[in-house]
């Protein structure tokens, strides 16, 4: 033993330990492995680090978007295609599908974990929110296989998958402000809901004390106060306006009908449906369309500040010259972004005159101006009027200042014929910017409303809609004038400023051409028909209901008006994203009630069996319930 010892450790008095071919066995076995054991160490934590940066990469890549999206398409798609009574096959295609998109989602969430680390991964919300799905969906998956919980319990969890569908709205910016706004709102009307749950019980427990066990009908109804949990579904049916008014008449009802101790029962369903409906669910939509206002500024500065980073790329390209230029420190810049005039008194005291943009003043080095400018012609939509504003709180229509003045007349020739000094364009531009005959023109649209409100729907060939017959095809004549003096005025369409590159003038255009055809139409078919006017074709009728559209074209000539149409688009844009979230939450919902109550909505017509079981036979369906009993002679 002693020998062997020797050996390994090569002492000093041994022949071995001054033999040349035995320096390496001299090599210390500890600081050998503890140097490998390092650089093993070192190794791995640099590979680890590579794997993180390159997963990080691939998580926020434009492939693993789109490829999360699809997925999120793929498990609508199955969710949603689930019915009652559906085949075997469909439903095992269903399991599968949602046992692999349920393991996709799992390795989405593993690898966010592995490449962002656990504790910036659970920082996020919406992370969070990810990975409570994906437990629920694998705590389902469990359940179903082990069958330990009750189908109504599994449908529940069922429900969660459905929350998968509000991935996307972490990849779109504009949606995801939309969806905080509304959690804040949440957040921000704690204190109402309480408020309206008291409300709801107070006014439950004294419909109980008036109606309680008083709707004795001969008909059974839904909406009673017989119990505490009936009452608390009346009232809530009361303050959403469904139907509200046929439990009034019934509690009018219950009361002797509509005399002295009836018709003061009204008072209860009145402030109760004013109160609750006008007053506490309309603080909750200004609490809610206070915080989009706010989401809707957020998206507005996000989108500036991602412009302000492009410029400054911009600029970083330019030459050294302009680079000096543009690398202000941040704080000088926002001091000159706006310079405060004051006037000063004869008592020395400063006085507040105006705060000037030094932006619009000076403009942009870096950007492109329009050789065109945009006032310059007619056929541009905001010529000589304001901005409107497009954030979600734009200013009253009485703070705007309308300018009339005339618009300028383009320097191209109109139709290739008339230049912008001929006499006869002279007098049309004239024409049409004088105030009489706009005023004129205003009045002709009044007297045409009024005309086909006029006429009769059910006697077409009446003495009346003849002469009002005449009459529109008087007016579609001097419309047609109207369009023709504005487009030598201005021009057709080809160049800038000409009529056809405004929307309202193409609306005027499109009316008037729709007029001209009807008539036409109707000219022909009455010099071709033997015995005067006939009756009118499908298509003439069907372009005569588009000239319902003739009011329309006082938009163009009523300068407010206008701007109520633009605020209108304004509206119709910003509230595109609270459509979407709706629609998800429609489907989300519809998708849930498929799960809870499909084949449950079914009842026997025999009240002698209990279940859907028994309720099962055949019957004689007869045509309009007759029997058909004969008489024997």
């Amino acid at each position: 033993h002693s020998q062997f010892h020797s050996y390994i450790f090569l002492h000093p008095s041994s022949d071995l330990y001054h033999h040349p071919t035995c320096f390496l066995r001299l090599y210390p076995l500890q600081s050998f492995l503890t140097s490998q054991s390092a650089f093993l160490s070192r190794y791995s934590r640099r590979w680890n680090r590579l794997c993180r940066r390159k997963c990080r990469a691939a998580v926020k890549s434009q492939v693993f978007y789109w490829l999360v999206i699809f997925l999120v398409f793929l498990n609508t798609l199955t969710i949603a295609s689930e019915h009652h009574k559906q085949p075997q096959w469909l439903t095992d295609v269903q399991d599968i599908a949602n046992k692999v998109l349920l393991a996709l989602f799992t390795g989405e969430m593993l690898l966010k974990m592995y490449s962002l680390g656990l504790q910036a991964y659970f920082v996020s919300l919406f992370n969070r929110f990810d990975s409570f799905v994906v437990c629920g969906g694998i705590l389902e998956t469990i359940l179903v296989e082990t069958k330990i919980m009750s189908p109504l319990g599994i449908s529940v969890l069922r429900c969660v998958r459905l929350l998968r569908i509000f991935k996307i709205t972490r990849y779109w910016n504009s949606l995801s402000n939309l969806v905080a706004s509304l959690l804040n709102s949440v957040r921000s009307i704690a204190s109402l809901l309480l408020l309206l749950f008291l409300f709801i019980i107070i006014f439950s427990l004294l419909g109980m004390q008036l109606f309680g066990g008083k709707f004795n009908f001969d008909d059974t109804r839904r909406s009673t106060f017989d119990n505490f949990p009936q009452s608390l579904l009346t009232v809530f049916q009361i303050l959403t306006g469904e139907d509200w008014n046929s439990v009034m008449y019934d509690g009018i009802m219950a009361y002797g009908g509509p005399s002295f101790p009836g018709m003061l029962v009204c008072i209860y369903f009145i402030i109760l449906f004013i109160c609750g409906n006008y007053i506490l669910l309309n603080v909750f939509l200004a609490i809610a369309v206070d915080n989009l206002a706010d989401a809707e500024s957020l998206t507005s500065a996000q989108k500036e500040e991602e412009e302000a980073k492009e410029r400054k790329k911009l600029a970083r390209l330019a030459s050294p010259e302009k680079r000096q230029d543009n690398e202000k420190p941040p704080i000088e810049e926002k001091k000159s972004e706006k310079i405060e005039l004051k006037s000063i008194t004869s008592d020395g005291e400063t006085n507040t005159a105006t705060k000037i943009n030094m932006d619009d003043c000076c403009g942009d080095e870096n950007e492109e101006k329009n050789p065109y400018p945009v006032n310059d012609y007619i056929g541009d939509e905001d010529e000589d009027e304001p901005e409107m504003p497009v954030g979600p709180r734009p200013r009253p229509l009485s703070d705007i200042q309308l300018k009339e003045k005339a618009i300028p007349m383009p320097e191209a020739r109109a139709f290739f014929i008339f230049s912008h000094t001929n006499k006869f364009r002279v007098l049309c531009h004239k024409i049409v910017n004088h105030n009489i005959f706009t005023n004129l023109i205003l009045f002709f649209i009044l007297l045409s409303s009024i005309s086909l409100a006029a006429e009769d729907p059910v006697k077409n060939d009446s003495f009346r809609n003849q002469i009002l017959g005449y009459a529109d095809h008087v007016f579609t004549g001097l419309f047609t004038i109207e369009i023709i003096l504005k487009m030598t005025a201005y021009g057709a369409f080809l160049h800038k400023g000409s009529f056809c590159r405004n929307y309202f003038n193409i609306l005027d255009l499109v009316v008037v051409s729709v007029s001209l055809i009807s008539s036409g139409i109707q000219w022909i078919e009455y010099f071709l028909s033997s015995g005067g006017w006939s009756s009118a074709i499908n298509v003439v009728k069907i372009l005569r209901v588009l000239r319902v559209l003739r009011p329309l074209r006082a938009i163009n000539r009523a300068k407010g008006l206008k701007h109520v149409v633009q605020c209108v688009f304004v509206a119709i844009r910003t509230i595109g994203n609270i459509v979407i979230v709706t629609t998800l939450l429609q489907f989300m919902f519809a998708c849930i009630g498929v799960q809870l109550f499909k084949g449950k909505f079914s009842y026997c017509s025999d009240s002698s069996k209990q279940t859907q079981a028994e309720c099962r036979g055949f019957y004689i369906m007869y045509k309009d319930g007759d029997v058909g009993l004969c008489s024997c002679l």
